[in-house]
């Protein structure tokens, strides 16, 4: 019963939420890789666009929900992160079969790696004793990636969407634009988590040594004669 009762409070609801988008990845990847959905009219890219689109917004909805309830819990704070850069490296390795032209292996390789840096570095914070809150860089990364994605996924079907008469949206242009500004953002932030966490290296490693010279400054106290002289009484 107390097992039962501690996987219980483990596995919530933001938890089992989150849970659902690392499975959600499978499902993505196959519908992309397969031939059980057709580009002929577009079923493919839709499905998988609106997969991605849901799984993406489970995000913010498990944060909200943890932070709502009271139900932060180490395994959410574990699997989040996790859950994240998951589904953009699979949508990235993905797209890099479904549309190279968009989408070649050297920036899959600069997108994901800039995910692997930034989780090895809050590691090793971690590790140190102090964390590396996310940037507005890392955030606004994020929203690009989400729209880069799906516009890459749409750009498979359609160059342009038609909206209303002779307006159009510009898919293919989106996605392009949207592709390159994701791997400066990555780049630019990638500096910027690695420049905060030099500062507080940084700044602990001298505070260390500052430490280790005032303690090395500070005389031992003198013992007298007569508490060195087994031979001289102590006076009363």
């Amino acid at each position: 019963m107390a097992l039962r009762r501690r996987c219980q409070l483990a596995v919530n609801l933001p938890n089992s939420i989150t849970l659902i988008r690392i499975c959600s990845i499978p499902l993505f990847i196959w519908i992309l890789s397969s031939n059980h959905f057709s580009s002929l009219h577009g079923a493919k890219e839709l499905v998988a666009s609106a997969i991605f689109i849901a799984a993406s917004m489970t995000d913010g909805i498990d944060g909200y929900l943890a932070r709502k309830r009271d139900q932060i819990t180490t395994m959410g704070i574990l699997l989040d992160p996790m859950a994240d850069k998951l589904l953009i490296a699979a949508a990235f390795v993905t797209l890099v079969q479904f549309n190279p032209s968009l989408v070649p292996a050297w920036i899959a390789v600069i997108i994901i790696g800039r995910e692997f840096l930034v989780s090895g570095l809050r590691s090793i914070a971690a590790s140190g004793g102090f964390t590396i809150e996310a940037s507005d860089l890392g955030k606004l990364k994020m929203v690009v990636q989400i729209v880069s994605v799906v516009a890459v996924i749409l750009d498979h079907r359609w160059k342009e969407w038609p909206i209303y008469g002779n307006f159009v949206l510009p898919i293919h242009w989106i996605a392009y634009a949207a592709i390159w500004f994701v791997v400066c953002v990555s780049l630019i932030s990638a500096v910027d988590y690695f420049a905060a966490f030099w500062s507080k290296i940084d700044r602990r490693v001298s505070k260390r040594r500052r430490r280790a010279f005032v303690l090395s400054r500070r005389r031992k106290p003198q013992r007298t004669a007569a508490a060195t002289d087994p031979d001289v009484a102590p006076s009363a």
